[in-house]
């Protein structure tokens, strides 16, 4: 193969690679999702063991696997700054939730106040 080809074969499969990532993030931001729900933590270092002891059980070269866990080591902390953001929009959200149906009460009693003073 020459130079031009093989950099075509790195494109393609560079693309796949954002394809599998963004496939991968989804999945994780459906994870944050129902961590939020069951109060879990974003942070799970024995889950990340796991992957990283997969990573390397799938690995058959040639990046060594200290390099090939440098990467995931990456991947996840992305991922996790993702699911941070995700928890955060949630409780963003619950509380702008709260927030609003405690003003719409207050208000509420405003105009019953009002109403009484007429």
């Amino acid at each position: 193969m020459t130079i031009e080809e093989l950099r075509i074969r790195i494109d393609e499969l560079d693309r796949q690679l954002v394809e599998l990532l963004s496939e991968r993030a989804r999945a994780a931001q459906m994870i944050g999702h129902l961590k939020a729900a069951t109060s879990l933590p974003v942070y799970e270092p024995n889950r990340e063991k796991i992957i990283y002891a997969n990573v390397r059980a799938a690995n058959k070269g040639p990046l060594p696997d200290i390099e090939l866990t440098h990467i995931y080591e990456r991947i996840i902390d992305v991922m996790r700054a993702l699911q941070r953001n995700e928890l955060a929009s949630q409780r963003h959200a619950q509380a702008a939730e709260q927030e609003g149906g405690a003003l719409g009460h207050a208000a509420g009693e405003s105009s019953s106040e009002t109403g009484k003073k007429s």
